[in-house]
């Protein structure tokens, strides 16, 4: 048996000249848990040419979504920009990944870190019922450069608390903290600095960094993941696995290219 499902292009959507999104067929047979990632590509001269991407998609959802970024010279992604309805790609059939409510341990706050296309696994676990029954509240921290690089906004500050299925939990529990870094919005700041200043907690309307309470995951460039890792280290956090449950986790296996 193969290792991939084939699907289909349902849409595609071009949110700017640097990132995209598109949604696909799903094979009933692939199941999945919200936060992980599957292999993911094109046919390419003859051969699989693939790459790891979170799971955009709800587990209940009949399609899958996915959101990437767009490399001129990337060996996939300068193809996968051409992306139009009806194409094929290739879906691994073994998701996996760390970014599960599993591998944290108890708390009361959620937050989700994010920065560009780090986004695409959140879009999953904010669709999640149990990730509302796990946490009192989510913070979901997406950090861009441009304000045009917030991807979903709309999707995440109006639709989604009106959503039938999972609008109630959203609009009660859930908080979208966009901020961005090179132009003024409404929340600026890298999200390392804002959480480290106390910032990010002050805005959220909590008394502040609290180890027994919060719980972290982070998805994105390589730099937020490092700078966010010392701080949760030198605060004496511990990072949590599929073996032991953690204070925070990280998607290692994320690739932006």
């Amino acid at each position: 048996m193969s290792n991939f499902h084939t699907e289909r292009v349902i849409s595609v959507r071009h949110w700017t000249e640097r990132l995209f999104s598109f949604r696909t067929t799903r094979n009933p047979s692939l199941r999945f848990r919200s936060g992980q990632f599957v292999m993911m590509g094109l046919q390419a001269e003859g051969k699989p040419l693939l790459r790891a991407y979170s799971l955009a998609s709800a587990p209940y959802e009949d399609g899958l979504e996915f959101f990437s970024i767009k490399v001129p010279d990337g060996p996939l992604t300068s193809r996968l920009q051409h992306l139009a309805e009806g194409d094929e790609v290739l879906i691994g059939r073994k998701p996996t990944g760390t970014l599960l409510l599993d591998n944290l341990k108890q708390g009361r706050n959620l937050f989700l870190l994010g920065t560009g296309t780090g986004l695409a696994p959140y879009l999953s676990l904010v669709k999640d019922p149990e990730t509302y029954e796990r946490f009192e509240r989510v913070i979901l921290v997406h950090g861009v450069r441009f304000v045009a690089d917030l991807a979903y906004s709309d999707y995440l500050a109006d639709e989604l608390p009106r959503d039938e299925l999972i609008g109630e939990l959203a609009a009660a529990q859930l908080t979208y903290y966009p901020t961005v870094t090179r132009e003024p919005a409404r929340h600026n700041g890298r999200i390392s600095t804002l959480l480290d200043s106390g910032k990010l907690h002050s805005d959220l309307g909590l008394p502040g960094f609290d180890a027994g309470a919060d719980r972290f995951m982070l998805c994105g460039s390589e730099a937020m993941i490092a700078d966010l890792r010392a701080i949760f280290v030198a605060r004496a956090l511990e990072e949590g696995n599929a073996g032991e449950p953690g204070d925070f986790v990280i998607e290692k296996a994320f690739v932006e290219k």
